[in-house]
């Protein structure tokens, strides 16, 4: 089983934000509000099996971290 990515969700020095996967060179998702890239980034991450969404401040301190569970899991629970 693939390990589960992390996205961080940074500013630009542009001013825009960025949901960005941990050693990838370039960004998934750019937008003009931190929500819009959070809420874009999560949605990305529920599609391709889940992972950590690790948002960080305008000083890119970390803000809040939240897990991201599968969207399409192949074998969901009965019960």
């Amino acid at each position: 089983m693939p390990r589960p990515k992390t996205y961080h969700v940074t500013q630009r020095p542009d001013g825009k934000w960025q949901g960005k996967a941990e050693g990838a060179a370039r960004a998934s998702v750019v937008g003009d509000t931190q929500a819009a890239v959070d809420k874009r980034t999560g949605e990305i991450l529920a599609g391709n099996g889940g992972g950590e969404v690790i948002l960080h401040g305008r000083d890119s301190v970390i803000r809040d971290k939240r897990t991201i569970a599968p969207g399409n899991d192949p074998f969901p629970p009965k019960g």
